[in-house]
């Protein structure tokens, strides 16, 4: 008798303890998604990407489908500093082609990117040519730069099939 009344009393204290669970469970899934809800839309209001960004606003492309278009030597006048003679820069650039992006279908192509080349260089050479040497001497300069030049382009074809912008081999006179 005492088996039966102590499997009895085991028994009651488990369906207390799933009920119990149950109702933890709930109130906790209602408080997580409201807080999921609230962090996704102070990212939208902040117009922050979820996924697909780093931390330096580039896009995260698999190589396989990166493409690469160089425009090398540009030769670029810079802002000429109070007092100073004017200052040139060389640089090549090197813009990094998201292949599966439908603004790549368009004016992805070799011939098409050659099309616009003179466009493109125009827009470095404006944003470039804002700073002086030694302005650009500064890797968080060049980074502004960067971004600048990166935006403009994403403007001017109206896509952001290119996704990143690298300034390379930099030299002054």
């Amino acid at each position: 008798m005492k088996k039966n009344l102590l499997s009895i009393l085991i028994l009651a204290l488990l369906i207390v303890n799933i009920v119990l669970t149950s109702i933890m469970m709930f109130s906790t899934m209602s408080a997580s998604r409201k807080t999921s809800k609230l962090v996704t839309d102070i990212a939208s209001v902040l117009k922050l990407e979820i996924e697909g960004v780093d931390e330096g606003g580039v896009r995260e492309v698999p190589l396989s489908q990166t493409e690469t278009y160089n425009i090398s030597e540009l030769t670029i006048a810079l802002r000429p500093e109070e007092g100073e003679a004017a200052h040139y820069c060389l640089v090549n650039i090197v813009l990094s082609m998201d292949t599966k992006s439908k603004g790549y279908k368009e004016f992805g192509s070799a011939e098409s990117m050659a099309k616009y080349e003179t466009l493109i260089s125009s827009e470095i050479n404006t944003i470039i040519g804002s700073y002086t040497m030694d302005e650009l001497r500064d890797t968080a300069a060049q980074e502004k730069a960067r971004e600048k030049i990166l935006a403009q382009i994403q403007a001017m074809f109206d896509s952001d099939f290119i996704y990143n912008v690298s300034i390379s081999d930099i030299k002054f006179s």
